[in-house]
């Protein structure tokens, strides 16, 4: 059996453009139901914090595994990452091939499956936000040749902070920022957001976006809020996951999703505004956690 420190998978994780690749096949697996996958089973643990149990198996390609990751806010307030995690990799046998620190494996997984989604629409990115996702997702934009990137935040040193992170990581992607958000989504025809999920009083209000603009929400409904989302239509990477979470991470009021991202993937965009509501599937990380452990293998 391998175990893995999360420095340890940050080197032996596939490339930016190898995981978009990846994070497709897992997309259409859902669609097609080609893998069993369960809604995630979570437990909260604090105000605005939560843990979730995600296991999958994809019986075609022999694979199986559970994710446990953890999403605690209260560790910015002590220097802290806020998302942490183990998963748990077997074989088809049912033995422990791999047990490995989550944190790297979620945030690849994470831009990975929005940059599948990407193929949906080739016109101007904006991504809301300034976190850990931002520079994620600046590696998978560039790796997919999709810049320049323009990104909105509220303070301009983090906006400054992710300009010097960019220069040294993402040197092929032009990162435009400002904190004037009108002005990030006035050129886009991709919005893609990453604020703490809950948060309220940030939703994107129609007419603020193009009428026919793609949202990929990291966030669910903190800024693709349902006043915006019932314009348009609504897919989800796994949608029975997307029906039971609706309400609670949501709201009652939030739409229906009419199918699967992967849905789009194979048949093409509808037309009008998409939301993208990619939850997070466990069997992305089962497929990005077979990846480290074939590369670890030799």
């Amino acid at each position: 059996m391998i175990h893995l420190r999360d420095d340890q998978v940050r080197e032996l994780l596939p490339s930016p453009a190898d995981a978009v690749e990846l994070m497709r096949d897992t997309l259409l697996a859902l669609a097609d139901g080609a893998a069993s996958v369960t809604p995630k089973s979570q437990v909260v643990h604090e105000e605005g914090g939560f843990a979730n149990a995600m296991p999958a198996a994809w019986p075609e390609r022999g694979l199986l595994g559970i994710k446990w990751v953890t999403i605690t806010p209260s560790n910015r307030e002590h220097g802290k990452e806020m998302i942490d995690g183990l998963m748990v990799l077997s074989g088809a046998d049912g033995s422990t091939r791999a047990i490995m620190d989550a944190a790297e494996l979620t945030a690849l997984r994470t831009a990975a499956v929005t940059g599948a989604s990407l193929a949906l629409d080739n016109r101007p990115i904006a991504f809301l936000g300034t976190g850990v996702q931002a520079r994620s997702h600046a590696r998978v934009i560039e790796a997919l040749g999709r810049g320049p990137l323009s990104v909105w935040g509220r303070r301009a040193g983090a906006l400054e902070d992710l300009v010097a992170w960019g220069r040294e990581h993402t040197p092929g992607l032009e990162i435009r920022t400002t904190t004037d958000r009108a002005d990030a989504l006035a050129g886009a025809g991709v919005v893609i957001s990453g604020l703490p999920i809950g948060l309220t009083g940030s939703d994107i209000q129609p007419g603020e976006v193009a009428a026919d603009a793609t949202l990929l929400p990291l966030d669910y409904a903190s800024t693709a809020g349902a006043a915006l989302a019932r314009t348009g239509t609504v897919v989800a990477d796994d949608p029975e996951q997307y029906e039971m979470l609706r309400p609670l991470k949501h709201g009652e009021d939030y739409p229906r999703a009419t199918g699967a991202t992967g849905d789009l993937l194979r048949e093409g965009r509808p037309s009008g505004l998409v939301v993208a509501q990619n939850l997070g599937s466990g069997l992305g990380d089962v497929v990005l956690a077979d990846a480290v452990v074939r590369t670890a293998e030799g």
